[in-house]
């Protein structure tokens, strides 16, 4: 009896162990839902779990939570920093000149016949989704519904939006960002097949120009003195070619409109257009007579950043619900959220605002990732990602294997492994659009984990090199200093090997033609 007794003990042990061991593989290989939240232009400095200037005055404690809950990526950068480009790179893990969205104004539609990471999820047995802003030309593929804005140049409005749902343009009532989270929810609870993993992609208009907060919140900010950053009086005495040049500066290029200044009376239609544009070219705007020079500045700063600010208070408002919604729902542990933006913005930085330069605002993108159970909770990350990576990594850590066109990286192990560094150590940009919208010059560079070095080429020849370790702002351009002629030829040779390796060795003159198809001038 007593061998008896051991042999049925032995047996039960194995058929435990072999239970437990196909349990626990059959959870690691179940497909996880993934949720991938993108504001427009959400500058990382504006979310306190970043660290940034206005952390204590404008929290935003719901992206917080997934930073908690999750890992917060300290540099990830974009490849183009401007929307509708980055959004074509986002979705095909691949540069501009291979997608052939190269700029929002003048370009070609976004070819919605190229692979896409949705559209590999979709062949995988997930149901996709789109729901907010689209900006991209054409009708979504690869998703089984979307709905998303098409007034103003595919940019939405923030009052009273048209969405495009399914084929079939529907006017709204209400405000553009918590319609926008309540029509993501509504998926999810009522027009998706449960009986599929899926994949929401839930895109934010706000807080893009021209920063339109909720009634609730116009006045959050009233007796708030914001802060101003270390360069908001930048005089560009290294870059005056090409910082210098740019029309996008607080001081000189806000509008009317931006400003939310109060029209004249009597206006005719065509006029009060007029009038709402005007800043844009730098015309002189104020709101009063009196009101000028260094204290005008100051208070298109502090009317510019608390609109911005404000815009994201619904953003995380509406982030808020949503991971409330999943908590309820019994969904928070297999669905992996992605908060991210389309690229950063200078929030005042070197007196500015809006994006497209190479510089480190405007290049950051915020990234965080809650994946309970696979990503360690409440970690950060410093190695660099791209936007053109997060493709592959959403595809591998559903595995899904990754097309090969793709030219992004998953960095799905460096979130998952205890060897976080295991990404890249440099990075390729280039940027087309010009000159309208800011008049900022076409230009191509490299950033390492320490250098940065930047080539304008439209209608200049001018490089500039930045040692980001000794000068984190980019005020001192050193590339005519004699002393950095090796480092310079080091980081040209690499800039080069990246330009080969992306399919962007080409002659300027190509890379001039891609700027004037469809130039706008201003």
């Amino acid at each position: 009896m007593g061998k008896m007794k051991k042999d049925i003990l032995l047996i039960v042990v194995l058929y435990v162990g072999i239970f437990n061991f196909l349990y626990s593989q059959s959870q690691h290989t179940e497909k996880p839902n993934i949720i991938f939240i993108m504001s427009d232009d959400h500058a990382s400095h504006a979310i306190s779990a970043y660290n940034g200037i206005y952390k204590d005055v404008a929290p935003t404690p719901n992206i917080d939570r997934l930073a908690k809950e999750g890992m917060l990526m300290s540099n990830t950068f974009c490849t183009n920093s401007i929307c509708g480009p980055s959004r074509a790179s986002i979705l095909t893990g691949k540069y501009s000149h291979q997608n052939g969205f190269y700029k929002n104004v003048g370009g070609d539609p976004f070819d919605g016949s190229q692979q896409t990471f949705p559209k590999e999820l979709q062949k995988n047995g997930y149901t996709t989704a789109v729901v907010g802003k689209w900006h991209l030309w054409s009708e979504p593929t690869g998703f089984d519904y979307y709905k998303y804005h098409v007034l103003n140049e595919e940019q939405g409005s923030y009052w009273d939006p048209v969405y495009n749902e399914n084929g079939k343009e529907i006017q709204e009532k209400g405000y553009a960002t918590n319609l926008t989270g309540k029509y993501a929810i509504e998926w999810l609870e009522k027009k998706r097949d449960t009986s599929k993993p899926f994949m929401l992609m839930f895109q934010f208009k706000a807080p893009h120009r021209p920063w339109y907060p909720d009634e609730k919140y116009k006045n959050l900010f009233d007796g708030v003195d914001m802060p101003y950053p270390e360069t908001f009086d930048d005089d560009y005495k290294t870059r005056e070619l090409t910082a210098g040049k740019s029309m996008m500066s607080i001081e000189n290029h806000l509008t009317n409109k931006d400003l939310k200044i109060t029209p004249p009376e009597g206006l005719s239609s065509e006029a009060y257009a007029k009038w709402l544009r005007l800043g844009d070219k730098g015309e002189y705007v104020s709101p009063s007579d009196t009101l000028t020079g260094a204290a005008l500045k100051k208070w298109k700063y502090q009317t510019y950043i608390k609109d911005y600010l404000a815009c994201i208070r619904s953003v995380d408002d509406n982030i808020g619900k949503l991971l409330e919604y999943l908590d309820k729902n019994d969904l928070t542990k297999n669905t992996i959220v992605i908060y991210t933006a389309d690229q950063g913005f200078y929030l005042g930085d070197h007196g500015w605002y809006d994006k497209r330069f190479m510089y480190e605002e405007s290049l950051r993108m915020p990234f965080i990732i809650r994946y309970p159970g696979e990503i360690e909770a409440g970690k950060q990350n410093d190695q660099i990602n791209l936007n053109i990576d997060f493709g592959p990594t959403i595809l591998d850590l559903a595995n899904v294997d990754t097309p090969k066109a793709m030219q992004g990286k998953s960095f799905a192990k460096s979130l998952t492994s205890k060897n976080p560094k295991c990404g890249r150590k440099d990075m390729y940009y280039h940027y087309y659009e010009y000159p309208k919208w800011h008049n900022v010059q076409p230009h191509y560079g490299i950033r390492t984990e320490r250098y940065k070095l930047i080539h304008f080429y439209y209608n200049i020849d001018v490089w500039e090199l930045y040692d980001l370790q000794e000068d984190p702002n980019e005020l001192t351009n050193l590339y005519g200093n004699k002393d950095k002629r090796e480092l310079i030829k080091k980081l040209k040779r690499k800039l080069y090997k990246l330009q080969k390796e992306y399919g962007d060795d080409v002659s300027l003159e190509e890379m001039r033609t891609a700027t004037k198809k469809g130039m706008v001038e201003y």
